[in-house]
């Protein structure tokens, strides 16, 4: 195991990521370096969401055959649930963003993007192409196969199948096939030939399987005269893994989704339908297709070079290729088809630093700066090789200064001095496709070639102008902060722009019960020193705050100041936004930091606008003590607290009668049957809390991977059913039932302004013992009646809820709060509570 983390690492590194370590290349990666650079062919593999991609065709197609290989996901993955932490959203899409890049880190592929967003589970791709805006999406496509330029496509899934999977999926092999044909016609999306050329990919197809065809058996009796098949289970020595050990490496990439997942190795056959374009001949993707330098005028002397490097390479002294190597970065200079030059200068100007132990780094004293300020870059260059090398001078391309060196690079002999730059006329570091308000389902990207790219261009960047051999190189490097703690070691982390100060507020929600007014607390955070401003509220019309601005003085860079806003909301029901602003040396900031920081992805730095929801909701409550069971990375807890319950968090471990007594109700968190294995020796406690007169609330849970089958005290079955359309109209099954009019009045009313969807997992089966509340359908559907069950179950209540209640309390949704507060509050209209403390 400890074998495999080191390669896992070691494998990690070797694709150049910002805030990443150095790459550090061993002989073997310089080795397959060239190999790739020999080759000349690409593969773009298109599918709908992180996750979709199959790292083993994936893995098998840069590895094995050595093509240039990209995954398009259309979306970014934020619609989905987070099991590592409580982002959501935009703030999920950010961490699926970053997993997938540390999945092409180990697979070898690159990544793009389009601007379409994930608004949640779709049952049709009429209904994704509308909230996505299939033109623009399109394009997106077009776009990317235009700037790639792959010799063949892969879908992930079959165009074919319209509204039998995820709308998305299926939109994302008809958009892939549309745009096979308009990539090539200048009169489709002509305005991005101002920046690229028309392309035609050779072929496309579709990477089936036996899920596809509904089991093993179908697929093994269907006709395959159509299909190429690929061992993806081949064995790479350089490596020690098999290409299936590194694909799951891969896919394990995506922790926040749960696919952590053991290695496979062995023979394992991949198949590719042909869908359109030149049928090839044999068992070859690339049948027909020149992936050899002679594809390009002039590349047969490049051939002649690097065939030579590769046939003998040095295992034990790369070095000794940098002359070849050097000659063949002349011939490349020189290419006419600007396309692959591009692309094999970045590869072999890879490979030179590699094979000189060059260490070239420009690193920060502080990770942060603010725009027009002065900072001092450290500049270190090593030549671990007996190449003649003199780094003749450095660039900084955000202000244009360049620093004349002259310094030679003997053996081993670290050279390092300092340098200083302006940060003008700079953007501050964010995701660019968060910077601005798009729609439910598009980013609005208003730099054009920006758009496909999985990250923000970072602007610090230093150019070494270096003389190897007597031949002039620049290589370039992004500015990063490295640092070292003591229980981790070195680090690194991306040197970000942000603004000089920001703001935020301690909720996202508040919620006003009643007429009593709330103190709110700002946090303003420093990024520059010597910070002295005014603090004020934009706040909605009706809503009154105290005081209406405020002074802050701050000395120190990274400081922070909390102030106190009382909010007075009006006598009626009303919502609206708050929006803290800073006016700072007569420029207004209104923007909240915010960091992400996981182990297995670089630290992120996103900037969001700083807006807070605020209602005046008409609530009432019964029952004050909550037991929370946390599930899978929701806020329903600070949700509750928000409307003034008291919430005691309880672990798993600790369930017991003791510790459950003396509180109201337990709510178990969503999907916490799926990820808690103690739950199931837990049942006993919980269903006793209930016989004794407590509320169990269990909200949805997946119908695969349950810890347990016995999820209530009677029968219970969960199903794949779902109601995607969050406008779906409300059919209330019992109108005199106590929980839709105690103490709240339950109505249709209810339920309108709720997001991205009513409900998912419901329980298609259940005993006699439950009444169902509730029943809505997707539009052609029959209506679903599981999404809110109660039992009557001894003394107390139990209520199954796949209602997706963990996206409408961020979203402020009053119904949502309102209802919950019902099921909270059953059984609890003529009795007395709160006599025991909990425990």
């Amino acid at each position: 195991m400890k074998q495999v983390l080191i390669l896992l690492f070691s494998l990690m590194v070797t694709s150049c990521l910002l805030a990443q370590p150095p790459q550090k290349w061993t002989s073997s990666q310089i080795y397959e370096a060239v190999q790739k650079l020999n080759f000349l062919g690409s593969v773009l593999y298109v599918a709908a969401h992180p996750d979709d991609e199959n790292t083993r065709l994936i893995a098998y197609m840069s590895n094995h055959i050595k093509a240039r290989t990209a995954y398009l996901s259309l979306t970014r993955g934020s619609g989905g649930q987070n099991l590592i932490g409580p982002e959501i959203s935009a703030l999920l899409g950010v961490i699926r963003t970053q997993e997938l890049l540390a999945a092409r880190r180990v697979d070898g592929g690159e990544q793009f993007f389009s601007r379409a967003k994930d608004f949640g589970y779709s049952k049709h791709p009429d209904e994704t192409h509308n909230i996505w805006d299939k033109d623009s999406v399109l394009a997106d496509v077009v776009w990317t196969i235009r700037n790639f330029k792959p010799d063949v496509i892969i879908n992930r899934f079959d165009h074919r199948t319209p509204g039998r999977t995820h709308g998305h999926h299926t939109s994302s092999a008809m958009l892939s096939l549309e745009a096979f044909e308009k990539s090539n016609d200048p009169n489709s999306y002509s305005y991005q030939l101002n920046s690229t050329e028309i392309w035609q990919p050779k072929r496309i197809f579709f990477n089936t399987s036996w899920w596809f065809y509904g089991s093993q058996k179908k697929f093994k009796k269907a006709d395959k005269s159509n299909m190429l098949h690929f061992d993806v289970g081949v064995y790479y020595p350089q490596k020690g893994l098999s290409n299936n050990e590194l694909a799951a490496i891969a896919s394990s990439q995506h922790l926040c989704q749960g696919f952590g997942r053991l290695t496979t190795r062995g023979t394992q056959k991949e198949y590719v339908e042909f869908l359109k374009g030149d049928p090839p001949k044999n068992n070859d993707i690339f049948d027909g297709i020149d992936t050899t330098w002679n594809r390009l005028k002039g590349g047969n002397s490049i051939a002649t070079i690097l065939k030579e490097v590769e046939n003998n390479f040095n295992f034990k002294d790369p070095s000794i290729h940098l002359p070849q190597l050097i000659a063949a970065y002349k011939h490349i200079e020189n290419l006419e088809n600007k396309h692959w030059k591009n692309i094999k200068k970045t590869q072999i100007l890879k490979i030179i630093e590699a094979c000189a132990g060059l260490y070239l780094e420009a690193t920060t004293p502080n990770p942060t700066a603010t725009p027009n300020t002065k900072i001092k870059l450290h500049i270190e260059a090593l030549n671990r090789s007996n190449a003649a090398i003199t780094l003749t001078s450095i660039t900084s391309q955000i202000d244009g200064m360049t620093f004349d060196k002259t310094l030679v690079l003997p053996f081993n002999q670290k050279q390092s001095f300092s340098e200083q730059i302006t940060l003008k006329n700079i953007d501050y570091s964010t995701p660019y496709w968060l910077s601005k308000k798009g729609t439910l389902g598009m980013y609005k990207v208003e730099h054009m070639d920006w758009i496909g790219q999985p990250e923000t261009p970072r602007p610090v960047q230093v150019d070494f102008d270096l003389i190897i051999n007597g031949t002039p190189i620049t290589i370039s490097k992004h500015a990063v902060y490295r640092y070292s703690e003591p229980d981790k070691g070195e680090m690194y982390k991306p040197f970000e722009i942000i603004p000089e100060v920001s703001v935020s507020m301690s909720n996202k929600v508040y919620i006003f019960e009643d007429g009593q007014p709330k103190d709110i607390e700002v946090t303003i955070k420093a990024s520059g020193s010597a910070i002295s401003g005014f603090v004020s509220m934009e706040h909605p019309k009706g809503w009154r705050i105290y005081p209406e601005k405020q002074k802050v003085e701050i000395t120190n860079k990274g400081d922070e100041k909390k102030l106190i806003f009382t909010i007075i909301p009006p006598e009626n029901q009303s919502e609206g936004y708050l929006k803290p602003m800073i006016l700072v040396h007569g420029k207004t900031y209104s923007k909240e930091l915010v960091d992400i920081n996981y182990a297995h992805i670089p630290f992120q730095t996103v900037l969001l606008h700083s807006t807070s929801k605020v209602v005046r909701l008409d609530i009432k409550k019964r029952g004050k003590n909550i037991a929370y069971i946390e599930g899978a990375g929701d806020t329903v807890a600070q949700s509750l607290e928000n409307i003034g319950y008291h919430i005691t968090t309880i672990l798993p471990e600790n369930i017991s009668e003791e510790t459950l007594a003396g509180f109201d109700a337990v709510v178990l968190g969503i999907r916490a049957y799926n990820i808690i294995e103690d739950l199931k020796f837990k049942q006993k406690y919980l269903f006793d809390f209930v016989a004794n007169g407590g509320n169990m609330i269990v909200q949805y849970n997946k119908n695969k991977g349950l810890k347990t089958t016995t999820l209530a005290p009677y029968e219970l079955r969960l199903s794949k059913d779902r109601v995607t359309d969050e406008n779906a109209k409300v059919r209330i099954l019992e109108p005199s039932h106590e929980l839709l009019n105690y103490p709240n009045k339950i109505t249709n009313k209810d339920f309108e302004g709720w997001t991205q969807e009513r409900g998912l997992y419901f329980p298609d089966k259940w005993g006699k013992e439950f009444t169902p509340l509730l029943a809505f359908s997707d539009k052609g559907e029959k209506a679903k009646k599981g999404s809110l069950l109660v039992a009557k179950y001894g003394k107390g209540h139990y209520i199954y809820t796949g209602l997706s209640f963990f996206r409408e309390f961020p979203a402020g949704v009053s119904g949502a709060y309102r209802l919950f507060a019902n099921m909270l509050s059953m059984g609890k209209k003529d009795t007395i509570i709160n006599k025991k403390t909990p425990h």
